[in-house]
């Protein structure tokens, strides 16, 4: 199989949200129809609902962690402390690549938008903001943390 980055980067530029983007790149990997994978993501992106808390790449990728190291049963505590290790340790290796987990820091502005009603995508939104950067590091670090047996993560001089 080959990297999902490219999949996820063209899903965010042809109009979809950062969560819907990286969740709907990989959600199919684990039997997950993508008209439900952009239903059940799409409140996620814009930092939540646009809030612009912690970023919709960071909530697709927990997201995702969940379908291959999900906890069922209440009584499993190991199995729950292993799934939120692994979401902790992914989502550290973003806060190391960009410095922060919130959208409004990764966005360079301060608090909510004041409407829930998105911003138009025009060639001028894609080239102001950091979000398709953003959506392929996400992407890398499923990859990574996911689906290492699959050979899909390819080390950057980022990393």
């Amino acid at each position: 199989m080959e990297s999902r980055v490219e999949k996820a980067q063209e899903l965010f530029c042809s109009g979809y949200n950062c969560a819907q983007s990286v969740f709907a790149a990989y959600a199919d990997l684990f039997g997950m129809d993508q008209e439900t994978a952009l239903k059940l993501s799409c409140p996620m992106g814009a930092g939540i609902g646009r809030m612009r808390e912690v970023c919709g790449t960071v909530c697709a990728m927990a997201m995702l962690s969940g379908f291959g190291h999900g906890n069922t049963d209440p009584q499993d505590e190991e199995a729950k402390k292993a799934a939120y290790e692994l979401v902790r340790r992914m989502a550290q290796e973003f806060k190391e690549e960009n410095g922060t987990l919130l959208c409004r820091e990764l966005l360079g502005i301060s608090g909510m938008e004041e409407s829930a009603a998105p911003t138009v995508r025009t060639p001028e939104y894609y080239a102001s903001r950091p979000c398709l950067g953003i959506i392929g590091c996400a992407a890398r670090i499923v990859e990574k943390y996911l689906f290492p047996e699959k050979e899909l993560y390819k080390p950057t001089e980022v990393d």
